[in-house]
């Protein structure tokens, strides 16, 4: 196999994280009502709370917060509207200070496209901006990370949400080299605003703009994006190509969310074996134990 990943040191707020030596499992705490993966399940601030406790003691490395959905529809006046970043901050602020009062060591990041709520989650304690547009949708955000020297993933999204339906299919090099492209230009806009090469983590965005199989022809292929010079996360929990995948186990229609555990985790594995050093999660302990065996085949490569 012979595949290596980028070892290297992850330049965050006030710590840092090694990458590469072993997979960084990233707990997902999704604090929306209309999340496509647990929506409303953890809108209640307490909740939330809890669900990001449980994930650190199951193992997670740091957590991932979130208070607006990216689903197809979820913008442009479909049925899950964009969210103001006043009501995004209003959902993220007691969930992100309750856990830093709880678990003051805990690494935070907060996924965010808006500068207005990044700002606001750095001040609050957050070390991590998780960007879904990689820089592209608020011309505010590169200058709010690289003046908070904070830890950031820049993840490639094809277009917006409201789009995705009517993109057409691309072949599968294409898809490679489109996200390749995109990442490029965001990790140029990133280092040419200011914000170090170090503090840099880029994520291909299974599942944001890319169609069913594009995701497969993308996963097979991705450890050509190390040739950037970053590491990448992988966030392959419950994506909605898995569920079409396991259609034939669901009466010819997508799998539920609840039934994409096994699929979520044999996704995961596949892009550890393809370079990734970060994992995005929503359950901790069978990804921490996948995880394992992934590593060990890695080592046993080296």
């Amino acid at each position: 196999m012979n595949l290596h990943r980028t070892v290297c040191t992850w330049r965050l707020r006030t710590r840092s994280l090694e990458l590469g030596r072993r997979t960084v499992v990233m707990g997902v705490v999704n604090v929306t009502p209309d999340s496509f993966s647990d929506g409303g399940l953890f809108l209640d601030p307490d909740v939330a709370v809890e669900r990001g406790m449980r994930l650190l003691d199951e193992g997670a490395d740091l957590l991932d917060l979130g208070a607006e959905s990216t689903r197809p529809g979820s913008r442009a006046g479909g049925d899950h509207p964009a969210v103001s970043a006043e009501e995004e901050w209003s959902r993220l602020r007691p969930v992100l200070e309750g856990i830093r009062s709880a678990r003051p060591d805990a690494v935070l990041s907060v996924d965010t496209y808006k500068a207005a709520t990044a700002r606001a989650a750095l001040a609050s304690g957050a070390e991590i901006i998780n960007d879904v547009s990689g820089l592209m949708w608020d011309a505010e955000m590169a200058g709010i990370c690289a003046g908070a020297r904070c830890g950031v993933v820049l993840m490639h999204t094809r277009n917006r949400p409201e789009d995705w339906k009517k993109q057409a299919q691309l072949p599968p090099d294409d898809v490679l080299e489109l996200v390749r492209a995109g990442l490029a230009a965001s990790l140029e806009k990133a280092t040419g605003t200011g914000i170090e090469s170090d503090a840099v983590v880029l994520d291909p965005g299974y599942g944001f703009g890319k169609k069913f199989d594009e995701n497969y022809a993308l996963l097979a292929r991705q450890d050509a994006l190390l040739s950037l010079g970053r590491p990448l996360l992988a966030g392959l929990s419950r994506k909605s190509f898995l569920g079409r995948t396991l259609a034939a186990f669901s009466g010819g229609q997508s799998a539920p969310v609840a039934a994409r555990e096994t699929a979520s985790v044999a996704a995961m594995v596949a892009a550890i074996l393809q370079g990734a050093s970060l994992v995005r999660v929503h359950e901790v302990r069978p990804a921490l134990e996948a995880v394992r065996i992934a590593d060990a085949v890695l080592e046993a490569d080296r």
